[in-house]
């Protein structure tokens, strides 16, 4: 069944949304704002429908189906617009869940770097189809590799050496013993990652043990495990970084110390508490970090004494750690959870603290919301960023600044 529909705007995730004639929202992928399409229905459910885009019979004027158009490998939602576009949707698509909470915010500051090459880690699949064996990204929902020659969203550094993790992924997986070839199919994920300091390492499955690699970012240089986390987008995410050293100097005198939930290798509360060297704050701000990343922790401790800055790193989880996390008046907090928001516990927790400040990092607007319900009983958003970390797909990352 095909239908006519006028896309009214891009929902998080990048599909365009669309209203059938009995009110339902129909989800459309590859359509953008302001567009009229004609979709063949692919899924319906009793509130929504998802299509398929067969035609579009008036196209935005942000499309830009060009035959020169950067090709889109799976995941480049925002592909057939243009960056300006992209960049209105997701504050749009922000501004939207911020008002699930209350906050009518329309003056979000989007930070914007390249829209193009800039992972300085990739993560490949591997697939032998019709004898010959193929290395890119998986299809969306599905199992079926895309073959990439030249990835539009990795590095030039990474693009550059693509030929050469071809041809030794091709070596271990055709080449050597059989027992050897085998273990080498057994393992479909390829990883390559660039920095400036290791250039282009990569391996199949998992990493080499004991490999690590050295970021810097915020002036200061850190030691993360090959299967760490780390910002992929080194030139976003140091401009992020410095936003929230910025934000925490601001105020430094009355909140100096430093509560880092989410912690990682230490990035954000090392990051701040270097940053203060010089406003002439009597003795070192006290900072605590706590993360569940065995390897993290470890990790985040090597990088305080390589810095100079004395701190406690806890391996624990934040929800289970919050009877012994002293949170005072002189305090700042900076959660950086993962995508799945912070533990259910944990909001209420900080709503109920007596931190001045609470700096709140998030990959997915969501978890963001749900956990600003709690946040925003006790505490006023002061500022709100949007950081493009990356362009041309669905994600973005986000800052908001409370305080009481």
């Amino acid at each position: 069944m095909t239908v006519t529909l006028k896309i009214e705007k891009n929902v998080y995730g990048g599909d365009g949304l669309g209203r059938l004639g009995d009110g339902r929202v129909c989800f459309v992928p590859d359509a953008f704002a302001g567009e009229t399409v004609r979709v063949e229905l692919t899924e319906q459910k009793r509130n929504f429908v998802r299509a398929r885009c067969v035609e579009v019979t008036e196209a935005s004027p942000d499309r830009i189906d060009a035959p020169d158009a950067t090709p889109a490998v799976p995941g480049m939602v925002y592909a057939k617009v243009n960056y300006a576009a992209e960049l209105r949707f997701k504050e749009e698509q922000l501004g939207n869940f911020l008002e699930r909470v209350g906050q009518s915010y329309r003056h979000i500051e989007v930070v914007a770097g390249r829209s193009l090459n800039y992972r300085n880690k990739v993560t490949y699949h591997v697939q032998q189809a019709n004898g010959r064996w193929l290395m890119g990204y998986r299809r969306e929902q599905s199992h079926d590799v895309v073959d990439i020659g030249s990835d539009p969203l990795a590095c030039k550094e990474i693009n550059n050496a693509l030929p050469t993790v071809r041809a030794g992924v091709l070596s271990l997986l055709t080449q050597g013993a059989s027992a050897m070839r085998r273990r080498a199919r057994a393992e479909d994920k390829v990883t390559v990652r660039w920095t400036l300091d290791d250039g282009v390492r990569w391996w199949l499955g998992d990493p080499p043990p004991g490999l690590e690699f050295i970021e810097r970012t915020g002036g200061l240089r850190f030691n993360v495990a090959a299967d760490g986390f780390y910002q992929v987008n080194p030139e976003m995410g140091e401009r992020l970084a410095n936003a929230v050293i910025d934000a925490y100097r601001d105020g430094v005198e009355n909140s100096p110390d430093v509560i880092d939930l989410y912690c990682g290798v230490g990035v954000f509360g090392l990051c701040c508490v270097n940053g203060a060297r010089g406003l002439g704050l009597r003795g070192q701000p006290r900072l605590v970090g706590v993360e569940s990343g065995r390897s993290a922790v470890a990790s985040a401790k090597v990088n305080a004494k390589a810095a100079g800055i004395a701190a406690n790193f806890f391996c624990e989880r934040v929800g289970g750690s919050l009877p012994r996390i002293r949170i005072g008046e002189r305090s700042t907090v900076i959660v950086d959870p993962p995508r799945g928001g912070m533990e259910r516990n944990v909001p209420a927790f900080l709503a109920n603290s007596r931190a001045r400040r609470i700096f709140y990092v998030s990959c997915d607007p969501a978890t963001l919301t749900r956990d600003l319900e709690a946040l925003v009983k006790t505490y006023r958003i002061r500022r709100v960023r949007l950081f493009d970390l990356f362009p041309r797909t669905a994600r973005f990352e986000t800052l908001v600044e409370l305080e009481k």
